[in-house]
């Protein structure tokens, strides 16, 4: 375990309750009750000083579903009856605080618990308050946000409201449609001083106005789009292949995934955003094009939240040898994505009391198209990317 720094540390989700969102909570509220299991949290074993202890996070956040927690844990599937009962009671005690959502954005997630506003500007208010409100009534030394949201469409990136901050503050009070529902909420964050991460595929606090505004205001930001299952592998083999001189002629991947996660991909729009995240990995690893890099996502209800990822790859080695290898991964979505989404607020929250604002690159290791600060490309390898975090944590 980390270090006991005794800051209560609140971890507020866009998205709290899907399915990663209740999974992180319920998972920490066993480890609060006793539990000792500690898999699957990469930052488990080490002893950074200033950082927050898993028992010392609170968590709070918005969704379009009303629901409390317990209940929609028990649509998802993840956890079981008896996970719900032991350890994560706490569920059925937490409602989300309304939400902002846009058909335009994410066509097919709607809800009833929306937050009503005459226009952005407002709804940018109510999103702080509740920050605010929450650091009160919870009483909190510090906050994250993480934004877990469903999928939005790929927005127009040339539109001059998403390039500086001062257009940006004009469409807000515009109400400019430029402006998506996952800009809101980082904007809000950044403009509160509070730490801003992005583990959707969506286009939130990467364009450059909110860029500007992170590093004017020295908020720490980090995203996009959680590396969990597939494109974790991919990042692992591939630098494997580039050291073993084995050339890459093409990958084949495709998913089933029955999950909301699913359902927000079953449309186009949502689904090319996803695509975009996962397609640009290989080739900046091996250093050329993989002409026939495919990757493919489908919605299959029966599964749930378990998802089913194969990758057939073939490559040619010594005297043009033609080889191929094939990998299943029958992952549990969630159960994945979760821990990281932890690592990355208590990572966030240690930025922030060391005064480092702006994008926080060495979280490239969480995310498939990660952020970075001076615009040079990501570096996707997974080793690389490793020994980026451990460094800045400091430890080896």
């Amino acid at each position: 375990m980390s270090m006991q720094s005794g800051r209560r540390v609140g971890v507020a989700f866009v998205g709290m309750g899907g399915a990663v969102a209740t999974t992180a909570i319920a998972g920490i509220e066993m480890i609060k009750s006793g539990s000792n299991r500690l898999d699957g949290l990469p930052l488990a074993g080490l002893s950074v000083a200033g950082m927050a202890d898993y028992k010392d996070l609170v968590f709070g956040g918005w969704d379009l579903n009303g629901d409390d927690l317990a209940s929609a844990a028990s649509g998802h599937g993840v956890l079981s009856k008896d996970d719900i009962e032991n350890g994560a009671q706490v569920l059925k005690g937490i409602t989300p605080w309304p939400a902002v959502g846009s058909a335009k954005f994410c066509k097919n997630i709607d809800g009833q618990n929306r937050i009503v506003a005459k226009d952005h500007r407002e709804a940018v208010s109510v999103i702080a308050n509740d920050l605010r409100r929450f650091q009160k009534e919870s009483n909190l030394d510090d906050v994250v946000v993480v934004n877990l949201a469903s999928t939005e469409r790929w927005p127009d990136l040339n539109d001059p409201t998403l390039n500086s901050t001062a257009a940006f503050e004009k469409g807000l009070d515009s109400s400019d449609e430029a402006i998506s529902p996952a800009m809101l909420y980082a904007y809000a964050a950044i403009k509160s001083g509070i730490p801003y991460a992005n583990f959707t595929p969506s286009v939130a606090a990467d364009v450059p106005a909110l860029l500007e505004l992170a590093k004017e205001l020295n908020v720490p930001v980090a995203g996009k789009d959680g590396k969990t299952g597939q494109t974790m592998m991919k990042t692992v083999l591939a630098p494997a292949f580039k050291a073993r001189a084995l050339h890459v002629d093409g990958w084949f991947s495709t998913n089933i995934l029955g999950n909301r996660d699913g359902l927000a991909l079953n449309d186009p729009n949502s689904l090319q955003s996803k695509l975009n995240t996962k397609g640009t990995v290989l080739d900046s690893i091996l250093g050329y094009p993989v002409e026939d890099h495919l990757v493919h996502i489908h919605y299959y209800r029966p599964r749930g939240d378990d998802k089913e990822a194969w990758d057939n790859i073939d490559v040619t080695g010594f005297m043009g040898q033609r080889m191929q290898i094939k990998v299943n991964f029958l992952c549990k979505d969630s159960i994945l994505a979760a821990p990281l989404v932890i690592e990355i607020a208590r990572v966030l929250d240690l930025a922030s009391k060391r005064g480092d604002g702006g994008v926080q690159e060495q979280l490239s290791t969480f995310f498939k198209a990660p952020m970075v600060k001076n615009g040079h490309g990501p570096e996707h390898a997974f080793n690389k990317q490793e020994k980026m975090l451990h460094d800045w944590l400091g430890v080896h």
